[in-house]
C-alpha cells in the first residue's frame, strides 16, 4: 500500500491546511462503509485512514456498517439514526446510491456536509473520493488481453451492478476483453463476497470447461475464484486478476494463485474522507472528483501491499 501513498500527496496536504487548528473535539463525522472492516481488509482500510486522520484533526469519527453490503436498508436506518443525534458531517460509500439519495438530500437540507467514497452517489454537487474503477477495470482487462491468446474463452466475476463501483468495473472489464477479441462467456454477480465468488466460479467452470481468464471485481471474489480453480484442478490453466490489492490477495500473486489485482488506496479514501468533509463543515469547497488512484499489483510489487 505505500506505492500508492503519494498518488494523492498534494491534495491531502492543501485539505489539512490549518484544518487541525480549527477542529473541535465535540463535532462528529460519521463515515458509513458498505461493509464492515472486520474480515474485510478494504474496509478495515478505510476505517483506520478515517479514524487516524480524525485523530489528527481532532474529530470524533464514528465509523458504522451494515451487516452486509446488500443490506441498504440498514445502511439508511443507520444513518437516519445519526442525523437525529447531530452529527456535523458524513463521510458515506453507498450501498445503493439510488435508495441512499433521499436520505443524503435529508443531511444536506439540515446542513449536514456529505462526501461520497469508494462509490459515486446520484446527489448533484456531492464530491467523489475514489478510484476511477473503469479505468482500473481497463488496465485489468488490457493484462489479460496480453496474457492469454486470442478467441479465449473468458468470464467476469461482478460486484453488485446497482453500485456504481459494480457497473464502472463490470463495463471497463467487459469493453476491454471484447475490444481485443476475447469470447467472454459469462457475466455474473459474486455481490462482493468470497463465498459466493467460489459458488459463481464453481457454476461457470461447470459450464465452461475451456475457461482461460476471468477479471473478479473484487479480490474477495477473485481468492473464491481460487479456491474453485484448485478445486477443480485448473488453477494452473486460467489467469485470475482480481481488484483491491488487498493483503490477501497480494499474497496469493506472491504465491503464483492470483495473477494480478488493481491497487486502489482504502486508506487514502478514509483519510481524505475527513479532511473533505470537514473542510465543508468550515465553509470551503471541493472539486467535484478527487481521483486516489489505482496501479497493477504482480509479483514484482506484491510485497508492497502486504
Amino acid at each position: 500500500m505505500r506505492k500508492l501513498l503519494g498518488v494523492t500527496a498534494l491534495v491531502a496536504a492543501g485539505l489539512m491546511a490549518g484544518m487541525a487548528s480549527m477542529a473541535s473535539a465535540a463535532e462528529t463525522i460519521v463515515v458509513s462503509m458498505k461493509g464492515p472492516g472486520a474480515g474485510n481488509p478494504f474496509w478495515a482500510a478505510v476505517q483506520r485512514g478515517a479514524e487516524e486522520r480524525g485523530k489528527e484533526l481532532g474529530v470524533k469519527i464514528v465509523v458504522l456498517a451494515p451487516p452486509t453490503e446488500s443490506d441498504v436498508a440498514a445502511q439508511i436506518a443507520q444513518i437516519e439514526d445519526q442525523l437525529a443525534k447531530g452529527v456535523n458531517g458524513i463521510v458515506l460509500a453507498p450501498t445503493d446510491p439510488n435508495a441512499l439519495a433521499p436520505v443524503v438530500d435529508e443531511a444536506l437540507a439540515d446542513g449536514v456536509p456529505v462526501v461520497f467514497v469508494d462509490t459515486k452517489g446520484i446527489n448533484k454537487g456531492v464530491t467523489y473520493i475514489g478510484t476511477d474503477n473503469k479505468a482500473g477495470a481497463a488496465l485489468a482487462a488490457k493484462l489479460i488481453c496480453d496474457s492469454v491468446p486470442a478467441g479465449s474463452d473468458v468470464a467476469i466475476l461482478q460486484g453488485i451492478v446497482t453500485q456504481s463501483t459494480g457497473k464502472a468495473r463490470a463495463d471497463g472489464a467487459h469493453d476491454g476483453l471484447t475490444a481485443c477479441g476475447l469470447n467472454i462467456v459469462a457475466e455474473q454477480t459474486g455481490e462482493w463476497d468470497r463465498a459466493k465468488g467460489l459458488a459463481v466460479m464453481e457454476n461457470i467452470l461447470t459450464a465452461n470447461p475451456n475457461l482461460r481468464a476471468v477479471f473478479a471485481s473484487n479480490d474477495n471474489m477473485g481468492l473464491g475464484a481460487i479456491e474453485a480453480l484448485k478445486s477443480d484442478d485448473m488453477l494452473d490453466k486460467v489467469f485470475v486478476v482480481g481488484f483491491d490489492a488487498n493483503p490477501d490477495a497480494a499474497a496469493s500473486v506472491l504465491a503464483g494463485e492470483m495473477s494480478a489485482t488493481i491497487a486502489q488506496n482504502p486508506y487514502n479514501m478514509g483519510a481524505l474522507g475527513v479532511e473533505s468533509v470537514l473542510k465543508l463543515m468550515r465553509g470551503g469547497k471541493l472539486d467535484p472528483v478527487i481521483d486516489t488512484g489505482t496501479v497493477l499489483v504482480d509479483k514484482s510489487n506484491a510485497a508492497d501491499f502486504m
